[in-house]
């Protein structure tokens, strides 16, 4: 029977700014940034990950707190869920607020952090599909206190990427004061975990809806014309309502946009059946989430 020893890094450094966290990942190329560790120590301690480094990102104050900024909310990366869970965050960001006491058991939420669920980016993470639909960016920090802002989608797909010696150092929200939902379902892919999740927001003043679709691919899904089209339907200037049938529309056109029956070449194709659960599991979360919108 062979048993495999956690891998400790060579060296820790605790820096307690933000430029200086920066100069030590600079300094150390194969160093490792770590806030929470809820992904990253369990890669370690699997022997999946052997860094040469940590730089711990826990004692840096100034990205554990939130500030505004013209119109936006400037979030520090190392606040974390329990943080962004409590009342007054709720009345600033509602559907992050619900995303974050949705992240999971206390242990997680206590010690999980904004930027580390952005930089992990797995296709389960809670904050994300709430970061897609309100259209977040960040604010990177890089060498010789350089800052440059890219825009959360881009990096989740993919178009843009950290460069060595960066940093996710803030989250730069637009403050709409408009209903937004988060809405999840979680199966048997461990605790909290989401199957799929729902961010919903109302942007009235540009008379729009935004949804983004989580746990269901490999990034945070936009169904950019459902929202068009669900958004030509409300009556912006009156009561927001909207007829049943409408909002289940919505929901299957939704699902649909997510989780297409066609193959790339418009050929109809038979989901399996446990494929076809998630489609119809996507249309209820996004018909539940515009009706809380609404209402």
């Amino acid at each position: 029977m062979t048993t495999h020893a956690p891998q400790v890094a060579q060296s820790v450094t605790l820096p307690t700014s933000l430029d200086e966290a920066v100069a030590a990942l600079s300094a150390m190329p194969a160093a490792v940034p770590v806030a929470g560790g809820t992904d990253l120590m369990a890669s370690v301690n699997k022997g999946q990950l052997r860094p040469a480094g940590l730089v711990g990102l826990g004692k840096i104050n100034e990205i554990r707190g939130w500030q505004y900024q013209d119109g936006h909310a400037l979030l520090g990366a190392g606040l974390t869920h329990a943080r962004m869970g409590r009342p007054d965050f709720a009345a600033l960001i509602p559907a992050l607020a619900a995303a974050a006491r949705a992240a999971g058991p206390p242990t997680i939420r206590n010690a999980g952090t904004l930027g580390g669920n952005i930089a992990t980016a797995a296709p389960t993470g809670d904050s994300l599909p709430v970061l897609a639909a309100l259209e977040a960016d960040l604010i990177v920090a890089g060498p010789g206190g350089a800052r440059r802002e890219v825009p959360v989608s881009h990096l989740l797909a993919g178009m843009e990427r950290l460069r060595g010696g960066e940093l996710i150092g803030y989250v730069r929200i637009p403050l709409l004061h408009a209903p937004q939902v988060y809405l999840k379902a979680t199966g048997r892919t461990g605790p909290g975990r989401a199957l799929a999740s729902v961010a919903l927001v109302l942007d009235p003043a540009r008379r729009g809806v935004r949804c983004a679709v989580g746990a269901v691919a490999p990034m945070p899904l936009r169904p950019l014309e459902a929202e068009r089209w669900v958004a030509s339907l409300i009556e912006w200037d009156a009561d927001r309502a909207l007829a049943p049938e409408a909002l289940h529309a919505f929901g299957d056109y939704v699902a649909a946009a997510c989780i297409p029956d066609q193959a790339p070449d418009g050929t109809p194709q038979e989901l399996p059946p446990a494929v076809q659960q998630l489609r119809r599991t996507v249309s209820v979360l996004a018909r539940r989430a515009l009706g809380r919108a609404l209402a």
